[in-house]
């Protein structure tokens, strides 16, 4: 190799002389652009690596596989270009099954490049982009202003690059894949115009995307259509008792184990959690303990789920704690989305199931609802003209599209769902637990709990029949709300929200909800508004009615007597209240067999609406059909039908032959006819009844119902018992339907129809239906009910007639004093109960 140094010729620099005393050679100034140039060395080359796994997570020991949910993502991989998204809320394990499968494919496809993105930022998400670049030893990834995502998007669509699989965990924010932005790059702090993530996500036949997301619609997005969704929820039961043993050991006592998954609404990140709680505190903690300390309180159940034990396989930004994940996801929302966000937290105070949609939409009713009026009485409601402004529409409209765009933001985060009809909502437990602690850290919780129970008060009606299809779909949520403490502001409206779920409650014949919520109402009312304040009246007359039904007549009475003083008092010895409520206690009186204090009370009723209301009113002749009654269990039959006669017939007059008080009346005077054995004329007026109220209320109104019950009495009586049975049997199956296997209407049904079993001689098809009846009223009504005991009776009455002579005695014995106690000396049931005691002891 020459070492000739080459001669390099200098320019002529321009001079300056200074004279004789300075000489020498001076640069002068230079006005001309320095350049200046760097040149990098050229990279070395890198030899491409082979490939292999960038799992950032160990594979877990204890994992479960869920069904057929690994199995589905590799058949979707196995496809050219495949994407797939597994979808749901924070916790159920969309990353832990992604996780094992990424282990899998690394174990069993060698030749299959694994790369791992945590894709909850867009830094994040360009940090994975990065490190794909470095693990396949991308040239060029380190030269300035490169393009790292442009970078990797070209490797992975050039198939000679071999197989590979990329997952996108956690992509729960649709705004770092789908908007274009303006990014620092990642090798510079240099800002530029960048396009959307998601198009750096190539389509090519060598690869397969795989995404855990939150976010329905960015799954679909990401992944092209929903067919490409796998939704990932809670455990399977199997499966989530399985984890628990894992993260246990053992599993001593499985009711108990099974009782705490369920409890966890079978969320596996709730139940490792509770793992890892009772382990951090063994021997002191267990299952047991758990479950008990969960089920104790809320404030316990939101410490035991704030717990946060740690774990290995879960990105170091996600927390281990339910609470804490499940917020994430709400402080998404809110900062997108703050009316979806009011909207779930609404949803979070009704009961998790069937939420109406309609219940939660904004009211367009007056924020102030009208007191309703005790059962017996129809307070009168201003007409509606069914007239609306254009800005009204336009209004409603706006709310209505509002809406929509609320749930389907819900939806698309896996925190509600919504039934096959669309009509109605569900929340999991933990999640609605989750949004009121959420709602607690933000000081936001009492609003929105009052903000329900404002919303519920204005869509729950009264109890009446025609309001019972409403009344069934809010119901439960009614449930939820009376153990809300009400604000000042609202203590009223929820007062009339537990009036008239206790009416409903009532007529359903669940009593003792039906009680609690009519008690409570009438405190928040007495403390709010006194004791002797209309609506305060009208909540007593109610807990008197449910009290008189539970066969509590003694305290029926002491609250009606009460009622009865203080409308006196208030508002007059005739006003149309406090006559309601001397009928009230004319009528306990009867159910106590006390007719001549009965009739007392309904004699001056009816004197009294007559004089003020006019011998033709509607509650003029409901009094005299009560007077009826009294005498018609006095055996008096001939007062009786000449009462009813008339109402009847005043009645077809005024209100019309179809009206149900017409076809009520024609009822009570058949049912006199049938006392009287006349069977032709009761069974005329039935059959009109039973027809007519088909037509007109339907054939499984309750009314229908009593009417075909009370033809069957007639065959009964004329020892028609195929045709009885006939239509015993279509009552009780309609009523079961109707009311439920335990309401006492249907309770009354079984029992018809037992005792026409035990006029055919079938004993033991009798028998097995009172005994079903008499063991049902112990649990529904009590041991010492009235309708208990006339099922005691009855069974008895059945015992004897299989000869089982002793049994029989027995139990008619015991019912006999029990009679006693409750119903005293001188009912009529009582008498009858001594009366068989004193023949069969013979």
């Amino acid at each position: 190799m020459s070492t000739t140094d080459s001669i390099v010729a200098m320019s002529q620099m321009p001079t300056a002389a200074f004279g004789a005393q300075n000489q020498g050679v001076q640069v002068a100034q230079n006005y001309g652009s320095i350049k200046t140039e760097f040149y990098l060395s050229p990279e070395q080359p890198e030899t491409p690596p082979e490939p292999f796994a960038t799992i950032p997570f160990s594979r877990d020991p204890d994992f479960v596989n869920r069904g057929d949910i690994l199995d589905r993502i590799d058949r979707r991989c196995s496809e050219p270009a495949a994407r797939v998204a597994l979808v749901g809320i924070g916790g159920v394990g969309k990353s832990q099954l992604v996780i094992e499968f990424a282990h899998r494919i690394a174990a069993g496809q060698p030749d299959t490049w694994v790369f791992w993105v945590h894709a909850g930022t867009q830094a994040r998400v360009e940090e994975g982009f990065r490190t794909i670049a470095d693990a396949i030893k991308l040239p060029g990834r380190n030269q300035p202003k490169v393009d790292i995502p442009q970078l990797v998007y070209s490797w992975l669509s050039n198939e000679r690059n071999g197989r590979w699989i990329m997952i996108l965990d956690s992509a729960d924010d649709g705004d770092v894949f789908c908007n274009a932005n303006s990014a620092p790059g990642p090798t510079s702090g240099d800002t530029r115009d960048r396009r959307s993530l998601a198009t750096y996500l190539p389509q090519s036949r060598n690869g397969s995307i795989i995404v855990t997301t939150r976010n329905n619609g960015l799954a679909v997005r990401l992944t092209g259509r929903r067919q490409n969704m796998i939704e990932v929820g809670p455990m399977a039961q199997v499966d989530a008792l399985t984890l628990l043993e894992r993260k246990l050991g053992s599993l001593p006592d499985t009711t108990v184990a099974t009782d705490l998954v369920q409890a966890l609404d079978l969320v596996p990140l709730a139940i490792s959690q509770a793992a890892a709680y009772i382990q951090a505190r063994a021997p002191r903690s267990s299952p047991e303990k758990y479950l008990a300390e969960f089920r104790d309180s809320e404030r316990k159940r939101s410490r035991l789920l704030g717990y946060d034990g740690g774990d290995l396989r879960r990105d170091g930004g996600a927390s281990n704690a339910i609470l804490t994940t499940w917020a994430i996801s709400f402080d998404h929302i809110h900062s997108k989305r703050q009316s979806a966000a009011d909207l779930l937290s609404l949803m979070s105070f009704f009961d998790r199931q069937g939420i109406p949609g309609w219940a939660l939409k904004p009211s367009r009713a007056a924020e102030d609802t009208t007191q309703a009026r005790c059962p017996d009485e129809a307070g009168e409601q201003e007409p509606d003209d069914g007239s609306t402004t254009d800005s009204n529409n336009s209004t409603n409209d706006d709310i209505d599209s509002g809406f929509e765009d609320d749930v389907a933001m819900l939806r698309d985060y896996c925190l509600i769902t919504v039934d096959e009809e669309g009509g109605e909502f569900e929340m999991h437990g933990l999640v609605q637990l989750s949004t009121r602690k959420w709602l607690e850290a933000t000081g936001k919780q009492e609003t929105f709990k009052q903000q329900c129970i404002k919303q519920m008060a204005v869509s729950f009606p009264t109890g009446k029949y025609e309001n019972w299809a409403t009344c069934r779909s809010l119901f439960a949520h009614a449930q939820v709300a009376l153990g809300y403490r009400p604000s000042e502001e609202t203590v009223e409206t929820w007062a009339t929200l537990l009036y008239n779920g206790g009416w409903y409650a009532w007529l359903q014949g669940r009593y003792d909800i039906a009680h609690q919520m009519a008690g409570k109402s009438r405190k928040a009312r007495e403390k709010r508004l006194g004791k002797e304040d209309v609506v305060t009246l009208n909540s007593m007359s109610l807990l008197a009615l449910i009290r008189k039904d539970q066969g509590r007549w003694e305290e029926a009475e002491k609250l009606e007597v009460q009622v009865m003083e203080t409308s006196k008092t208030k508002l007059g010895a005739d006003h149309p209240d406090t006559l309601t409520s001397m009928a009230n206690l004319a009528s306990t009186f009867w159910n106590q067999g006390r007719w001549g204090e009965a009739e007392k009370l309904f004699v001056q009723v009816m004197e009294t609406r007559k004089t003020k209301l006019g011998a033709d009113h509607p509650n003029t002749l409901t009094s005299m059909a009560n007077l009826a009654s009294t005498f018609w269990n006095q055996g008096r039959w001939g007062e009786a039908e000449k009462l009813f006669v008339q109402v009847m017939e005043t009645s077809k007059t005024k209100l019309g032959a179809d009206h149900p008080d017409t076809l009520t009346s024609m009822a009570n005077l058949a049912s006199t006819y049938r006392n009287q054995g006349r069977w032709e004329e009761a069974e005329k007026l039935e059959v009109q009844v039973m027809e007519t109220s088909k037509t007109k209320l339907g054939a499984d109104h309750p009314n229908t119902l009593t009417s075909m019950a009370n033809l069957a009495s007639t065959f009964w009586n004329q020892g028609r018992w195929g045709e009885a049975e006939k239509l015993e049997v279509q009552v009780m199956e309609t009523s079961k339907t109707k009311l439920g296997a335990d309401h006492p209407d249907t309770l009354t049904s079984m029992a018809n129809l037992a005792s026409t079993y035990r006029n055919q001689g079938r004993w033991e098809e009798a028998e097995k239906l009172f005994v079903q009846v008499m063991e049902t009223r112990k649990t529904k009504l009590g041991a010492n009910h009235p309708n208990t005991l006339t099922s005691m009776a009855n069974l008895a009455f059945t015992w004897k007639g299989q000869g089982r002579r002793v049994d029989a005695l027995t139990l008619m014995e015991d019912c006999a004093q029990a009679r006693r106690r409750v119903l005293g000396e001188e009912h009529p049931h009582t008498l009858s109960s001594l009366a068989a005691v004193a023949r069969w002891s013979g």
